[in-house]
């Protein structure tokens, strides 16, 4: 696997490149004493999974250089010591301002992110060259409080069935947490609006077959004990764990990539550094095969044309620090407004 440079520095062969890994008995999990080498072992072991998610991705590196315990934080931008064989991809944000973030296309690009503390890796749904035409549309089901992961799976075993009736296929993980993460693979053709558009439209049909369980309100106040669609991950500048990531949780849970009949059965504690490398040994990547079949969301965009049309329903609220857009509502938590318009 590779052999002590240092005191402190073991470096590692990963796929023909030396990484070198600083300080590799630093505890990471101390629930479970995993140390950074067990998390760059772990990615050793799931390396083709792991970048088949981000190849060519601009990819936004969570990082715990302390472990789970310790300060944390989310680095855009690629660090000044970046090798040379790391591509980066370009990325506008809303504001307009622009940043180079790596594109991890190699399992040794996954380990070099890990030793800098990176545990969960964070892609855009765009590759690096067409940073303005997403090729995932991403669904976030995220359970609110009263509810859990069951009642995440039912919501998207709801949204599978409506996915086929769009003409679109959708690829399952957990979180890594208590929610699921639903893929579905896009021509990219369409803009971040349009995605966003088209997301919004499959979370409000849902919401009209399942309103005791679903709903699309971005103000917590009115979601209730229910699931939210994240509508908003399709946003620009807004981004999901990617599949195996390490997620920073006590156990090391990873996000693990499941096919639909897997996703009732399974439990999220299911996954974690220990576990996720003997799966994978077994069964390899089950998204592999993800980009054989590039949807179109004509039916989706559809869908939301006829929600306008018949309904009156149009845009939803974007996040606090995106820039106002045309047609949107306006960014008041229901209750606050209610209280504005009394006498």
């Amino acid at each position: 696997m590779g052999a002590k440079a240092g005191k402190n520095v073991l470096e590692l062969d990963v796929g023909g490149r030396t990484v070198r890994l600083s300080n590799p008995d630093r505890v990471y999990f101390p629930e479970r004493g995993f140390t950074k080498l067990d998390v760059a072992r772990y990615y050793m072991a799931v390396g083709e999974g792991v970048v088949r998610a981000l190849r060519d991705r601009p990819t936004t590196m969570e990082r715990y250089p302390r472990g789970v315990t310790g300060e944390s934080f989310f680095q855009k931008r690629a660090p000044k010591n970046l090798p040379d064989w790391i591509p980066t991809g370009r990325i506008a944000f809303p504001s307009g301002r622009y940043a180079d973030e790596i594109c991890p296309n190699e399992p040794a690009a996954v380990v070099w992110a890990a030793n800098l503390g990176c545990l969960t890796f964070h892609p855009w749904p765009v590759r690096r060259d067409d940073t303005e035409h997403p090729d995932e549309l991403r669904i976030d089901l995220d359970p609110q409080p009263g509810t859990d992961y069951a009642d995440a799976v039912r919501a998207a075993g709801e949204l599978r069935g409506l996915l086929d009736e769009l003409g679109l296929r959708g690829w399952p993980k957990t979180s890594g947490g208590r929610g699921v993460h639903v893929f579905v693979p896009i021509e990219p053709v369409w803009t971040f609006p349009q995605v966003r558009r088209a997301a919004i439209a499959i979370g409000r049909e849902l919401e009209r077959r399942a309103p005791d369980r679903v709903t699309t309100s971005w103000w917590k106040e009115e979601r209730g004990r229910r699931i939210f669609v994240d509508y908003n991950q399709t946003a620009r500048d807004r981004t999901i764990a990617g599949a195996y990531s390490v997620r920073p949780r006590p156990r090391a849970p990873v996000s693990a990539p499941l096919r639909w009949d897997e996703l009732a059965e399974a439990r999220p504690e299911d996954f974690d550094l220990v576990t996720m490398p003997r799966r994978f040994a077994e069964v390899g990547d089950v998204h592999a095969d993800m980009r054989e079949r590039l949807c179109r969301l004509d039916a989706a965009l559809e869908l939301a044309e006829r929600d306008e049309r018949e309904h009156g329903l149009g845009d939803l609220p974007y996040p606090p620090d995106h820039p106002k857009a045309e047609g949107e509502p306006k960014r008041v938590r229901p209750s606050r407004a209610k209280g504005r318009g009394k006498p």
